[in-house]
Parts: C-alpha cells; structure tokens; sequence
C-alpha cells in the first residue's frame, strides 16, 4: 500500500539546509498497523508528511497503491488524499464554531456532497465512535478524548484505504488514550492501513509493528505481540468497539 525507496528530505532556511530524511526504504502492506516512534527530530513528523503528501520529498521514490507520488499539482495531490487518506492529529484540527455533525461531514462538504447526505452520513459515524448524542455540541463543549473521537470519525467519513495518525492520544490521558486506540485498532480490523507516529511505548505496543527512527534513518523494525501480519481485506467498514463506561462518563 505504501513504498518508500530512497526518500530524502531536506529543509532549506536562506543559505542554511537541514536534511532530515535521509535515504528511507520502507513498505507498509494493505491492512497492516504500525508505529512509527523515535527521538524529537529523527523525522517522524516529516515522515509521515511525505506518506500523506503533505510534504514533497527530495529523492528517492513513494509509491501509493503502486501510483508514484512526484511532481504532483496541489489539485493532484488533494485528490489522491482525499481517494486514499485520513488524517488525525494530536490537537484534534477542529473547527471551533461547528458542531461535531458538521466538524465530521467537512469532508463531504468539499466533495460537494449534498447537506442532507453529508449530515446523514456523519451521524452514522459519530455512533460509530459513540457520540451521537453530541451531535449538536461544539469542541468547546467536548473532552479531549471526545474532540479526538470527532477528528477519528471525520477521518474515516471517506472511507480511506490508510488512516496516517500524528501522536494521536499525545493530549489524552491514560484510559482515554486506550479507548482511541480501541477505536483505531477497530478500524484497522476493517481493513484499513493505520500509521501511527507516537513516542508512547504502550501506544506502539497495540500496533503490529514498530519502525524506529533515528537522525533520518530506520534504525529498525521489528513485529510486536500483536504482529500477526495483514489484516483481512475490508469487511464493510468500521464497526470497532465503544466503551459504554466511557461514553457516559463524557470521556
């Protein structure tokens, strides 16, 4: 699903530079969840900029679902992230004066879906993470465990083949960051690629497998307890756990 040769990135300030990926090779199969974790500035953030075609790269190649990812128009790019990708970010990336419906149908919006399908549909995957009954709420409103529970629901209201997650539950306590990552591994149980960057050793440990990184490079990647290979071709989409203890609690 992912392929990385030779990927090389390097950030150029005036007449200094600063090279921070520096010759990645790396393949992340269909349905497989992994993390990515390493020291501040090791390149994990970029990294995953590269997979989500946030960030061009300098050498090297990226292959997504076997199409080369270089050179391409901000239109190019936008369209093959929005047929192949979600996002979830650890400051959640809501707006703050839309409700939970609207924050999860944005998605929709910008395929010009129309408001009555876009709504319908958000709904749908608000109870899927088991906040129905916030609908109507604003961010402002909401824990950090339930405006990340939002950003999950809107990244999968396109039914992306990868979900790309930026230290996910790195705002989030310990009991809800466990109940996001139930959340992600449901998802990955339907059959999505999940990509998770975390400096949490229990968060990597709930993946299959950890790719570490070290000034530019993997220093290694090595398969966990949960590292059983790729998961079955997608089964009709996610229907992952909801802790009801949690949902009650506001959490």
């Amino acid at each position: 699903m992912l392929q990385l040769e030779g990927i090389e990135k390097t950030y150029r300030m005036g007449k200094s530079s600063l090279r921070v990926l520096k010759g990645i090779d790396l393949t992340i199969e269909k349905g497989e969840m992994v993390s990515i974790m390493g020291p501040s500035g090791s390149g994990k953030s970029t990294l995953l900029n590269v997979l989500g075609i946030l960030d061009a790269y300098d050498g090297g190649e990226y292959r997504l679902d076997g199409t080369l990812m270089k050179g391409l128009s901000e239109r190019r790019a936008a369209h093959y992230r929005n047929q192949f990708l979600g996002f979830v970010f650890q400051s959640f990336h809501l707006v703050p004066f839309k409700n939970a419906m609207e924050n999860v149908a944005l998605p929709l919006y910008y395929q010009k879906v129309g408001r009555r399908q876009r709504n319908r549909t958000a709904m749908e995957h608000l109870e899927r993470v088991g906040l129905a009954d916030w609908a109507n709420h604003r961010p402002s409103e909401m824990s950090g465990g339930q405006q990340q529970r939002v950003a999950i629901a809107r990244s999968l209201i396109t039914q992306p083949k990868v979900i790309l997650a930026d230290e996910p539950t790195g705002a989030l306590d310990t009991q809800t960051s466990r109940e996001v990552m139930d959340i992600l591994k449901g998802v990955h149980e339907g059959g999505t690629t999940v990509v998770i960057v975390t400096h949490e050793h229990d968060i990597s440990e709930m993946t299959q497998r950890v790719i570490h990184l070290r000034d530019g490079l993997i220093e290694s990647s090595e398969r966990t307890t949960h590292g059983h290979g790729p998961a079955s071709p997608p089964t009709g989409g996610y229907e992952g756990p909801v802790s009801a203890e949690s949902v009650a609690a506001g959490d």
